[in-house]
């Protein structure tokens, strides 16, 4: 299926792998009082490259002041920011030299590679830092361990199982990361999200 042209509505834009990346970011810049950005998510980090492109030929590109691109680092951040880097030179956009440094517009560019600081890992590892405080957090190993113990071999990707065991305490258990984070799931005022929210002031500024 064509996906649908992307409507131009605000003068930052900020770029994101996903729905769950959407509501989670959506829930913060809501959080932070940040109006001025539309997030548009790409359908998945793959397609990242063709989402860039999407809001390229969109009607009012032209008047976009600023972009932001959030992008996982998975196994390897630095190989993460060079996916970035290909796709916005391939768009002949502004290339960042590094994260959370802009490459002057116009538009500006500014890309963060999560969890930040040149880790390994997802907007899921950040997340769990953020709830590391809860009493919740707490039986997560034991859960997972009591799994190896009866021989179930777990799953593939554990920040992210981690995250939605975890939101299976909430009361009301079920949502997704992005829902999670708009019905205040997530604490966002954990200093684990303060990198993100500077990265998200300097596309707004």
């Amino acid at each position: 299926m064509e996906k649908r042209p992307v409507a131009i509505e605000q003068p930052n834009l900020l770029l994101v792998e996903g729905k769950d990346e959407q509501g989670a970011l959506g829930a913060l810049l809501k959080h932070m009082g940040l109006a001025d950005m539309q997030v548009v998510p790409a359908g998945g980090k793959t397609l990242l490259a063709d989402g860039l492109h999407g809001l390229t030929i969109a009607t009012g590109f032209a008047s976009v002041r600023s972009i932001g691109i959030v992008r996982d680092a998975d196994d390897d951040s630095d190989a993460a920011l060079r996916s970035v880097c290909h796709a916005l030179s391939r768009e002949g956009l502004p290339v960042p030299r590094a994260p959370l440094v802009p490459a002057a517009g116009p538009p500006r560019v500014t890309v963060i590679i999560l969890p930040g600081a040149s880790r390994q890992g997802t907007l899921e590892d950040l997340c769990l830092e953020a709830v590391a405080g809860d009493p919740a957090f707490t039986c997560l190993g034991r859960y997972f361990d009591c799994l190896k113990e009866v021989g179930v071999r777990g799953p593939r990707n554990l920040s992210r199982a981690q995250m939605q065991v975890f939101l299976a305490s909430r009361t009301e258990a079920g949502k997704r990361l992005g829902e999670a984070a708009q019905a205040g799931y997530l604490p966002l005022d954990a200093p684990a999200f303060d990198e993100l929210k500077r990265f998200l002031k300097t596309v707004s500024s």
